[in-house]
């Protein structure tokens, strides 16, 4: 994924999703990223309007949103952690942990922050990038994996 103007934003939606309880996860590479950009997972999209943002930032910060009736909240606000690489070129994998209002994220496999929230119990996946500046944004995402989870 690749946006050219500033502070611009993409997106991409797994269609036809529709698990409810699940663990993903998935690789990030950015490859030009720097500062406050920032790339991740939506989760839980039931329109761009409805859905949780977790975030992974150049700067090396994650944090989650919560976007509802297209407002969106900080969750968890962007904390710093050695588990986000800083920069560009750099590899991280994404995991989301999704069951009932729990929510659980990880990154390179340390857990980060979870989460306890029954405005949002079901919705699609997907990934996006954004800019934070003026500059080109441009981050691969490769080795999508789903596992449902049994009661």
């Amino acid at each position: 994924m690749s946006v050219n103007q500033p502070r611009g934003f993409l997106f991409s939606i797994l269609k036809d999703f529709s698990e409810n309880d699940y663990y993903m996860e998935i690789t990030a590479n950015p490859t030009i990223c720097r500062g406050k950009d920032e790339y991740g997972v939506l989760v839980r999209v039931s329109s761009l309007q409805d859905l949780f943002r977790f975030a992974l930032t150049c700067d090396g910060h994650s944090r989650l949103d919560r976007v509802l009736k297209g407002q969106a909240s900080a969750s968890i606000p962007p904390i710093l952690s050695a588990a986000v690489p800083p920069g560009a070129p750099s590899r991280s994998r994404l995991g989301v942990w999704v069951k009932g209002d729990e929510l659980r994220f990880y990154v390179n496999g340390q857990h980060l922050f979870n989460i306890n929230d029954a405005s949002l119990l079901n919705g699609g996946l997907g990934v996006f990038t954004r800019a934070g500046g003026e500059d080109r944004v441009t981050v691969n995402f490769s080795d999508l994996i789903i596992y449902s989870l049994l009661d």
